[in-house]
Formats: C-alpha cells, structure tokens, sequence
C-alpha cells in the first residue's frame, strides 16, 4: 500500500522535528519534506506532490491563513492546521476551516514537545482522515444555472406557531464546523432551540459560538450548564464537556458535564442524541452531519425509535461520510440529503407539523 505522503510547514525547527519524526513512525505514512515558511513549502508541494500538508497558523513573512487561501484558490489539497491555545489561535482556526483546511491539531501553549507527543495518535488520525476527506471547492454554475446540488437553501423569514416542544439536533465532527453554519445560517429566527455537538477541544467552540452568532438569524452560544432551552436559539457542546438536554417542569434545559470520552469523544453526539431520545422523543429533529466514525449513529437511531425525525448528509457533500454513513446503517435516517437541501428540508417539515407537541405513540 502506497504510504500518505506530509509536508510539515512550521517555523518552529523543533515542531518540524517533532511532527516529521510522528509521521515517520505510522506505517503508513511519511513526512517527504519540512519547510520553515509557505514560500519555501511552496517550492516544496511543487516539487514533492504530497497528498497532506500540516500547516502552522502563524509563520514569519506570510501567515497560514494567507498562505491556505492562496493554496485553496490555485493547489486545493488536504490540509491540517496546526494552532496555537489562545483567543486569536481559536480566531483563526475557524477562519481556517472556512477557507478549507480538512481538521486542526491544538498545540499547547508550553511544552510543546511533551504536548506534541501525547497528542501524537491525534495528529496522525488527522492526517489519515484528511488523506480521504473530499475538498470543498466552490462549483461552477452549470448551463441554465446552478446545479441543484450546489444550489443554496433559500433562508426563511418565518415558519409560523410552531409547539415550543420541538428540539433540532445535530451532531457534527471533520467538515462539521462549516456544514453546521450552512444549516444554521438558513434558519430564521423563529426556529426551535438547536442543540449542537461538534467535536472539537477546549478553547475553540466560544469562538465558533461568535463566529457563529454574527452569521445567523438564530442567536448562537456556547451552551451553560442549567439553563433554558429556547426557540430562536443555538446551543453548541462546550470543547472537552458532553452536552444533552434534561426536563425541568414545563421546559427543556442544558445539561453541560464533565465525564470520559464517548466513542473516544468529549464532547460526544451519543451523549446529546441519547438524552434527545430519552427527554424530547417525537419533538425532536434529528441532523447528522459529515464526520468521521460512527459517534451518534446507535443513538439517532434510538432517536428514530422514539419518534424523532432525522435527515442525515449525503456522501457527494460530507467532507467525510463516515458519521452520516454509520447512522444510515443504523436504520437512523428518514431522509439522506445534499447539505444545502438540509435546512429548507428541515423547516418544510416544521410546517407540515406547525403548532403540533408530538406525543409517543
């Protein structure tokens, strides 16, 4: 089998080490070159044709996010970004992933060289992952206008009374950031509460939170351990905590909890859908966007038994379609969709259902 070839581009002559000498060790891959800034990586992806770069945010002489965009534009190709635990890092990471990068790697702010190592079986699945990620570029209006796949949802003014009963669920991991902000951004105001888990570390999902917020109709935070769940409202799993939803008389609150990794995640979309089955039953709507592995799917499915209803991404638009394939496997999904069908899918079935609390039957 033909290795996964890297480049590594750091400024950091002890990050390229490090990083060279993990990929070195996975058999399958190899780091082909290092290079301490994107004018020589530049020469280096030319010359080398890897299938994966690592690439730091913030290099001397041009920057990562400049140096993406340029990349994305004239070479698209998979790319993991590498940035630093701060306010700005977080900042841009999330510009990042919207110019294209398939997944970002946390590197601590001190002991870089321990942090590194321990995240080392992170780094790595990360690249193997974006080696197969499908690359999000931007598609060429067809003849007579835009592909109905690629064509965007038109964004509601309005769905009407709708039961405040109903809960939308959605469950996200690698690609999930912008897939989440597609669906988001075509809701309008009046919609049900969102509750999102997206699997992402500490210190990022405030910033995609704002990031967010400024985007949508729908106001977006990260979500607080006991508070109300509301309509017209986005609630996204806080980085290293599960996130699900609890019963509290008359209305739904978040519960936010520290806790072991689900599936290898925290926060966990098994965690969110489970306590969706168990706490909202037929009031809930169910989204499983792209993302990698099967976290989410025994639950969605056990949303479905309960009577939600469930739209999961198609393959032709996931970054990767593990997640969305693994729910579909599960008997999960009453719908399987292009990512911008989603939304107006979505709120056509909030009409059809407008004003009604399901009950259990």
């Amino acid at each position: 089998m033909a290795k996964t070839r890297v480049v590594v581009v750091d400024d950091s002559a002890l990050v390229r080490g490090l990083l060279t000498e993990i990929i070195n060790r996975q058999p399958d891959m190899e780091c082909v070159g290092a290079a301490a800034d994107p004018f020589v990586a530049r020469e280096m992806i030319r010359e080398l044709n890897p299938d994966v770069i690592t690439l730091d945010v913030e290099m001397p002489r041009m920057d990562g996010i400049d140096f993406l965009g340029k990349l994305m534009r004239l070479r698209p190709m998979p790319v993991v970004m590498v940035s630093t635990l701060t306010e700005r890092g977080a900042d841009v990471t999330m510009r990042a992933l919207e110019l294209g990068a398939v997944d970002f790697v946390a590197k601590p702010k001190i002991g870089v060289a321990d942090g590194l190592k321990l995240l080392a079986h992170d780094i790595t699945d990360k690249v193997r992952i974006a080696s197969k990620a499908h690359l999000r570029r931007a598609v060429a209006p067809a003849a007579g206008g835009i592909s109905s796949a690629a064509r965007p949802s038109a964004p509601a003014t309005s769905i009407g009374r709708l039961s405040t009963e109903k809960i939308i669920f959605i469950g996200a991991s690698t690609g999930g950031t912008e897939a989440t902000k597609e669906v988001l951004m075509n809701l309008p105001p009046d919609c049900p509460a969102v509750v999102i888990t997206q699997h992402m570390p500490p210190g990022f999902t405030k910033s995609y939170a704002a990031r967010l917020d400024g985007l949508c109709k729908v106001r977006v935070a990260e979500a607080r351990d006991g508070e109300r769940i509301l309509p017209g409202h986005a609630y996204i799993a806080p980085g290293g905590l599960h996130l699900s939803v609890e019963r509290s008389g008359a209305n739904y609150i978040a519960r936010v909890r520290d806790g072991d990794p689900v599936n290898r995640h925290k926060p966990s979309v098994e965690v969110l859908f489970k306590s969706a089955a168990r706490v909202v039953g037929p009031n809930a709507l169910g989204l499983m966007l792209t993302g990698m592995g099967a976290d989410g799917a025994t639950a969605m499915r056990e949303m479905r038994d309960a009577g939600s209803y469930n739209f999961v991404q198609d393959e032709a638009t996931c970054v990767v379609f593990g997640m969305p394939r693994e729910a579909i496997a599960a008997g999960a999904a009453h719908e399987v969709l292009p990512l911008t069908h989603i939304a107006s899918k979505l709120i056509e079935r909030l009409r059809s259902t407008s004003g009604m609390s399901m009950t259990r039957v």
